[in-house]
């Protein structure tokens, strides 16, 4: 797969070059240096969320909630949610919020996948999360990624997902080298003896039946080389500058209680994250032997005919489904179960 993605990276380049777009080229020169000196895709593991086909939108699937879950029943629970909010606030309709509720009802009892709801489907949708590789290890952010236009410190981001409203469509045009990546990716399967065989059939069957490959908007992680490689910290994020300003706060914050730092180890850090911070745009930093780095997560997502792939009967999940929030009737009413104290009203 690598060596066919260099191959094609000449030609590609030669397409770019007849483009008459300053900023699109711009983007993609970017990705093709990216490209060469980042050539090896290096695969996280699959990454979970919800999908919506909804025929009032249009024809297409569109991300509901973001695909970033590590389990299936955590984004069947995401959904779970979804609808049952949607019920306590969008409507005041017994008859709408009756099904609303029968759907929510199914999500409690059943590791479902699927479900249709008031004429819109729901589908709790698989991808893989990746990134890339070279020489001196994962791919840090591109100058072209996109950033928040205010870039404060320590305080919560306000960017939405990029996940949000997103269309799942193989055939966008998301640029050249980004078609590549979709071409190069179209007969990817796990393989290797770190795979259990089952998980590695339960690959090769996917992308049989969903051959096609649509790109999320890619994301941001904070991890740390050791010995075996490169370990993600923290959740991922939409832009560099949030993964940058997770970093420097867990190094000030939260590692030191979290590891039970002593002053020494403390004072080094603190040190390092203001270093890092006072830089504004770094990717690296090292903490007497330890290398941290801000790394671009990419991810996909297989599709076939009817539409992007739901969880593998692999992929592992490590509870099952449940009641999240307190019952409430057609008319609106929210009855406290004695038994279940995690209300979310």
């Amino acid at each position: 797969m690598v060596d066919d993605w260099k191959r094609q990276l000449d030609a590609l380049h030669a397409a770019l070059v007849r483009r008459d777009d300053p900023v699109a080229w711009v983007t993609e020169a970017d990705a093709v240096t990216a490209s060469r000196r980042y050539p090896n895709p290096a695969l996280r593991g699959p990454v979970f969320g919800v999908a919506a086909q909804d025929p009032a939108v249009g024809p297409g699937w569109r991300v509901l909630l973001p695909v970033t879950d590590g389990m299936p029943q955590q984004a069947r629970d995401a959904l779970n949610s979804h609808l049952w909010f949607k019920a306590k606030d969008d409507t005041d309709d017994p008859a709408v919020r009756r099904e609303l509720l029968a759907a929510v009802a199914v999500l409690e009892r059943e590791p479902v996948n699927e479900i249709e709801v008031l004429g819109v489907r729901y589908r709790v949708v698989r991808g893989d999360e990746f990134a890339r590789s070279g020489e001196d290890g994962l791919e840090p952010p591109r100058p072209t990624d996109r950033e928040p236009a205010d870039r404060t410190w320590g305080v919560p981001s306000k960017e939405p997902s990029p996940d949000a409203g997103f269309a799942i469509d193989p055939g966008q045009d998301d640029g050249l080298i980004a078609g590549a990546t979709k071409l190069g990716m179209r007969d990817f399967a796990y393989t290797g003896s770190r795979y259990p065989a089952a998980v590695r059939a339960d690959s090769k069957r996917a992308a049989a039946a969903y051959p096609d490959i649509a790109l999320l908007p890619v994301g941001f992680r904070v991890a740390e080389r050791n010995a075996s490689g490169w370990e993600p910290h923290g959740a991922m994020m939409a832009t560099p500058h949030e993964a940058r300003d997770l970093l420097h706060g867990a190094m000030i914050e939260f590692w030191p209680v979290l590891y039970e730092f002593d002053e020494r180890e403390k004072a080094a850090y603190v040190e390092a994250a203001e270093t890092f911070k006072a830089a504004g745009s770094a990717n690296d930093v090292c903490v007497g032997d330890r290398h941290y780095r801000i790394c671009r997560i990419e991810r996909l997502i297989r599709c076939g005919p009817d539409g992007p792939e739901p969880p593998r009967r692999t992929d592992v999940d490590g509870y099952g489904p449940m009641k999240l929030h307190p019952t409430m009737d057609e008319e609106g009413t929210i009855h406290h179960d004695h038994d279940h104290d995690h209300d979310d009203d």
